[in-house]
């Protein structure tokens, strides 16, 4: 007689962030998330009617990454989402719903970043309060302290895990050294930077880490803050509140020199039959399978735009084609100010 397996008996163990994201994927779901800064004013105004629109669009074709933070609008982008998915009963099981904790404001109304225990732990209970939800699916520590060995921070964020307040740790902004320290205490689901045509420090090692670690690559502005939309004519125009602004590559003559370029990428996307917010997004997919890009948006329009990214397939010499157009390094301007580099890592 065989002894029967104890195992055979056995649940199957639970599905990680990551496996659920490539399960989603298999069955068809996009692999295309949605940038949530937006509805928290970051890029001026929002309405409300327009942007619930946005996210009842998104569950419809299958949009379920959802990515913001507590300082998007101060806690506005997080109360936005959870009033939605509670006047949306079952929504919330169908979304993989990520925050952030770590910039926040000193006594004296400065950014700083903390990322002690007891602070992750207040921000998070603050995070659920406003998402109306009991957990989080992936939970980011938005910029790295120096002071605070990462090491330390996430022993801290595992306990969260255990305690089933978050499903999945994530960094943000960081370099591929710190992303291995990392995971030498517990595995880190996510990774996200900014990555598109105009921005390729990921290149440097970061992407191949991600692929490496088993972490997903989240590719935050892959259409540039909207640059590769080909909408914005003027950055003059810009509501005041505007995060584009004071960004660089926006100002003076490095918006004209950024300009220039712009010209041949929308006459080279008009060439190809798809739209340029599509084909930007498009891109950042061919770089990897495990990059999931969030383009950010606040209308349902915009959002099947960025989302039909999906269908898009660039053969290798199309990627080429691209890439020599817009080759690395062709953006005039850095793509923070000064005071946006707050604690972000450089590496490359």
């Amino acid at each position: 007689m065989i002894a029967a397996d104890p195992t055979d008996s056995l649940p199957d163990p639970p599905m990680t962030l990551v496996d659920r994201f490539f399960a989603d994927r298999a069955r068809g779901l996009s692999p295309v998330g949605l940038g949530c800064m937006s509805f928290g004013g970051m890029y001026g105004p929002t309405d409300e009617a327009t942007s619930r629109a946005t996210l009842a669009r998104a569950v419809d074709i299958g949009v379920r990454f959802w990515d913001t933070a507590n300082i998007y609008g101060e806690g506005v982008s997080e109360e936005f989402i959870g009033r939605f998915l509670a006047d949306h009963p079952g929504s919330r099981e169908r979304v993989i719903l990520a925050t952030k904790f770590a910039i926040t404001k000193s006594a004296d109304g400065k950014r700083v970043v903390d990322n002690s225990a007891s602070h992750m732990r207040e921000a998070l209970t603050a995070s659920l309060q406003r998402l109306r939800t009991d957990h989080v699916d992936l939970y980011y520590v938005h910029r790295y302290d120096p002071a605070v060995p990462i090491e330390e921070t996430i022993a801290a964020l595992a306990e969260e895990v255990k305690a089933g307040r978050i499903g999945a740790i994530g960094l943000s902004e960081v370099s591929p050294d710190t992303l291995r320290r990392a995971v030498s205490v517990h595995p880190i689901a996510a990774v996200q930077s900014e990555y598109s045509l105009w921005t390729r420090t990921p290149e440097f090692g970061l992407i191949d880490a991600c692929a490496e670690l088993g972490a997903l690559f989240v590719a935050f502005s892959p259409l540039g803050r909207g640059f590769f939309g080909g909408l914005l004519d003027d950055p003059r125009t810009l509501e005041p509140s505007d995060f584009r602004r004071a960004n660089p590559r926006f100002e003076g003559v490095n918006w004209q020199r950024n300009r220039a370029h712009l010209r041949s990428y929308l006459d080279l996307a008009a060439a190809w039959g798809v739209s340029p917010a599509a084909l930007a997004v498009a891109w950042t997919l061919a770089k990897g399978r495990h990059i999931v890009p969030i383009p950010g948006t606040r209308t349902a329009a915009h959002l099947e735009d960025d989302a039909h990214a999906a269908a898009i397939e660039l053969t290798a010499e199309r990627l080429a084609e691209l890439e020599r157009l817009l080759p690395p390094g062709f953006a005039a301007g850095d793509r923070y100010s000064p005071s946006q580099w707050l604690h972000v890592e450089r590496y490359g």
